[in-house]
Order: C-alpha cells, then structure tokens, then sequence
C-alpha cells in the first residue's frame, strides 16, 4: 500500500478532449448521466485500491439497485467486456483493480441498513454500507456487528463479504463467513438469486458460503443478510509490555494453552509502536519491543478472573508491565492506536507495502524471527501490527517507489514472507485476499490439482470469463518464472 497522494497525476493526463464512446452511451441509458463516470480525471481516482497495482476502467457505474447492476452485466455480456466489482477501495490485495479496463461497478450509492430484525438479531443491509455503519445504526439496542477490520470507518459489509474479512474481535466470534447468513446475487448471466436466509441453516449447498471470500469472481452481490450480536456487559482491556517480539508471541501461545480465549488479542512491536505514538498520544510505551493488547468481555462478575489469567500468562512469559485501562477513554484510545497503525506508518515512510498471511499460533516466534531476517537481508524496514491470537499476520514494508528497484525489492521480500507463512503450516492470507497481489503464490499452498477444481467452479458459473478477471488464479507459468528458481514455489 502506498502512502503517497496520486492527485498530481491529473497534470500528466493528455491534454485532449475526450468523447463518449457506445459502451458509455448504453451505460448512460441504464443508469442516466449521473451515474456513469467516464472522464479521464475521474476514471483515474478509481485505478487503485491498498495494493500496488493499478489499471483504468474504460467507465465507472454508480448503480442504486440490483435491477441496475443486473442490466450493467447483461450490457457488458452482450459487448464482451469484463466488469469488477468496487467497495470502498480500502482493499490491500488488488481486488477491486479493473485489471482488463472495461466496467468498474462502484457500490458507494448502494448503503443503506434496509431492516433491522431485532426479534431475530438480523439485520440486511445493502453491500456499499460502511462497516461500522451498522454497529453504529443497532448500538441503541445494545447490538453489534462483529466483524471490525482496521479500516471499519471506511471499508464495506459488501467489501467484507468478497475477502471473508476479519479483525481484532473475531478471534472469539469468528469472521465475515460467521456473520453472513444470506446474500442478494447478481450472477455473471445477470440473474438475481438469494442465497441462505435469516435462518441458522438452509438446506442444500452452502451458497453463501461459496460466495464469501470468492473475492467477486462469481458475481456481485447487492444484497447481504449479516448476524448482530448483543453487546458484552462488561469490557476490560489489557496492555502487556515486553523486551522482545519473542516473549510477546510466546505469552500468545500461552493464553491459548490454558485456554484463555480472549475477544481480541493484538500485537505490535516497537517500529509500529513509535509511529503510532508519533501521531497521537495512544498510550503505548515507545520504548517497548513489543505490546500485546488484550480485551476480554462477558459477565461483570468474572472479568476480574480473566484479566488476572491473562496478566499472569504475560508475566510468566517475561512481560515487564501489564496495565489494565483504567476507563472507556483510555480503552478508547489504546484501540484508536491500534487502528490507526497502518496510517501511522504512512506516516513514516514514502510508501509502505501490506502483507497478510497466517500462522498457527505455536509458530508466531519462529515466524516472526525469519521476517527479521527477511529485513535485514532486504535492507527494508518491516514493521509488525497483527491480530497475534488467530495467528494473522500484517507485515508492513516500508519502502520508496521512487527509488529504482525498490518496488521490486519490496514485493519480493513479501513473496518471501508467504514462503515462510506456508512453510510453517498456514496460508496465504487470512482477510486480505488473494486478488492481483498473490495469485502466482497461489502453488506455494495448492496444488495443480486443487486450483482446476477451483477453476471449474469459476468457469461453470462466470464461462466467458468477464466476472473480476485476472485474480485468485496463478497466471500459468508465471509462478514457475517468479519464484520457482528461487525454491519460493513449485512450478504450476
């Protein structure tokens, strides 16, 4: 991801005055003017997400509802061209990047909470709807959504459903796929389906769960039925201090063993911990090598058992201080830090490079150690921000694009860093996707024959191939070109 502004790019567009082709014409009779962007400078604000690759759409559309994201996908079948889907742009995997050009389908205006089923804790919600516009809209009813990425202020429940999202508090309640009980579909044929319901199960295939993490390869969804969830009535959060990157994942490992399941288990070291503290008074210790940040909830009679667990776990494994927030403010703050943290580092350096990969619990140390190394080898910084109890790892590289060889280095040393995930025993990503970004690792986890299995399920559903092209699959013997010499991955 890069933290450098694009807007100067508008200087180098060529100097001519652009006509509406037929594609936009049609397009323009579907959605009317205003909800067809076409200009160059506008085109241009859409050509990036988080990751680093980019690629223009030949027109963005802004549909209102399914019958016109229906009729956008019946359009670019007849005229064969491919089409993707966009949330908030705040993907980190190249998703939402319209890597052949064609139609950008942009869900902004797609973002209301359409019912609230208190009886039944449901609620459905259209899929441009900002993530922590929901827990905000049930908060009244003392209900939550409980899917809380990092950028939950920006990202969307739609955005969410095609990369099966995580973050901080799903490590006691689950992911995205535990929250999504049913989806409204436009397939790559333009019919609308509805999988699941409000129901704990449905009969017959699991649909929605085919579709979430799919990444928007199999069609768009307009439409999603998401689990709400009442709020605790007690919250205690806890920060631990550490000498080492080391003690902190083994104290990790620790809580786990005994059986101590916290809702959210976070961890940073010190590069992160400087920058964020570098933003805004968190309340971090810069000269820690490592934090854990801890927040368990439930009854108020036993969060003083928990706590007491947790902070004796950290110092058996070395920890130097366990602090215990003292109020909502100061909890307020601690998680305002956490969150902020990939900002922060923006903050720091020219451009930086997210890397989402999983290892089991157990391997954290060891993991951690080799991704040290991985920057010392590469002359790069990398910072660690994590989600420390499911084992999710967030490497930052921080990087200059303007130096020569640079952008290489750096996504090089992030091919390095998915080796060394697969080799301990985990995946290529734990709520990011696969997208641009990864999918000639792809073999470093599957094999050939795993992939044509997943090919065949794409190709029955999407046969001409328009739905988000050119993500999640390796590009046949490319993987081989990139990494198989240097023993990254088997050749496929």
């Amino acid at each position: 991801m890069s933290a450098r502004a694009t807007g100067t790019r508008a200087a180098m567009e060529p100097r001519t005055t652009p006509t509406k082709g037929e594609l936009v014409v049609e397009l323009d009779g579907i959605l009317g003017e205003s909800g067809v962007l076409w200009q160059p400078y506008d085109l241009m604000l859409y050509e990036y997400d988080g990751s680093i690759d980019t690629a223009r759409a030949q027109a963005v559309v802004l549909p209102t509802s399914a019958e016109q994201v229906s009729a956008v996908i019946r359009l670019c079948n007849r005229r064969g061209v491919p089409y993707t889907a966009r949330g908030a742009g705040t993907g980190l995997s190249g998703g939402a990047i319209p890597s052949r050009g064609g139609v950008l389908v942009s869900f902004s205006r797609m973002n209301r909470v359409l019912e609230v089923d208190l009886e039944n804790l449901r609620a459905v919600v259209e899929p441009g709807l900002v993530n922590l516009r929901l827990s905000q809209a049930v908060a009244p009813e003392r209900l939550q959504y409980i899917p809380d990425p990092s950028s939950q202020k920006a990202c969307t429940i739609g955005g969410n459903v095609g990369e099966n999202s995580g973050g901080p508090h799903t490590l006691r309640y689950g992911v995205t796929t535990n929250h999504t009980l049913g989806l409204e579909l436009v397939l790559p044929d333009g019919t609308t389906i509805q999988t699941g319901g409000k129901a704990l199960d449905s009969p017959g295939y699991d649909l929605t769960g085919l579709y979430v993490g799919s990444e928007g390869t199999l069609g768009l969804v307009t439409g999603v039925i998401a689990r709400l969830v009442p709020l605790p009535e007690s919250v205690k959060t806890l920060l631990a201090v550490f000498a080492t990157v080391g003690d902190a994942s083994k104290a990790v490992s620790g809580m786990i063993a005994q059986r101590i399941v916290p809702a959210a288990l976070e961890m940073m070291d010190n590069l992160c911990i400087r920058a964020i503290q570098a933003r805004s008074d968190a309340g971090f210790p810069v000269d820690a090598e490592a934090v854990l940040l801890v927040e368990v909830e439930g009854l108020r009679e036993e969060m003083d058992v928990f706590a007491d667990a947790i902070a004796e776990v950290c110092r058996e494994n070395g920890a130097l201080d366990v602090r215990v927030a003292k109020d909502d403010a100061e909890r307020a703050r601690l998680w305002a830090g956490r969150k902020g943290a990939f900002g922060a580092i923006g903050m720091i350096t020219p451009d930086y490079y997210t890397v989402d990969g999983v290892v089991p619990r157990s391997a954290l140390p060891a993991v951690l150690a080799e991704i040290g190394a991985i920057s010392q080898r590469s002359g790069l910084r990398i910072g660690n921000v994590f989600h420390a109890g499911d084992g999710n790892l967030h490497p930052l590289i921080c990087f200059d694009a303007d130096v020569p060889g640079e952008t290489e280095r750096t996504v090089e040393a992030g091919a390095e860093i998915m080796r060394v995930c697969a080799e301990a025993g985990g995946s290529l990503t734990g709520e990011h996707g696969i997208g641009m970004e990864k999918k000639d690792l792809m073999p470093l986890i599957f094999a050939e024959e795993d992939i044509e299995i997943m090919l065949r399920v794409k190709a029955a559903l999407d046969p001409a191939g328009h739905c988000n092209p050119d993500k999640m699959f390796p590009t046949p013997g490319r993987c081989l070109e990139m990494f198989g010499r240097k023993g990254m991955a088997v050749g496929w």
